[in-house]
């Protein structure tokens, strides 16, 4: 009994060991949303603390700070300005990241724009200029 229960010790040891090294190399992809960031990073805390690891919540939150896409670093900046990030909860940084990339999503462009103002530019310098074609 006292080596199996050694054993599977050894094992969660070894599990939470992996957990760890994965949860320092979680960094957001640069075509992710938060929402699936925050739920990689979630998985990996919540498998971490199934398996006896007491991780707080502003450990998460500077993880999370730490490791978004440069195109972040402006609303990192402004989060930690306005905010003390040991009594920030998840759901108020998880809150204020959506905000932020969907005003970021809201001022680009989407692919159908862009294409339609290609297009349009090329309709008029193609026609109707009177410049260099047959009249």
């Amino acid at each position: 009994m006292q080596q199996k229960y050694q054993g599977s010790t050894r094992v969660k040891r070894a599990q939470l060991q992996t957990l760890q090294r994965e949860f320092e190399l979680l960094t957001m992809k640069d075509s992710e949303k938060v929402d699936c960031y925050i739920g990689r990073t979630l998985s990996v805390v919540n498998k971490m603390r199934a398996n006896g690891e007491s991780m707080d919540s502003n450990i998460v939150v500077s993880k999370i700070l730490r490791s978004l896409t440069s195109k972040f670093n402006y609303v990192v900046c402004s989060i930690e300005e306005a905010n003390d990030l040991s009594t920030l909860s998840l759901d108020e940084l998880h809150g204020s990241l959506l905000v932020h990339e969907q005003r970021m999503q809201d001022s680009q462009p989407s692919k159908e724009q862009v294409l339609q103002v290609t297009q349009d530019d090329r309709t008029s310098r193609g026609c109707g200029s009177g410049r260099g074609g047959r009249e």
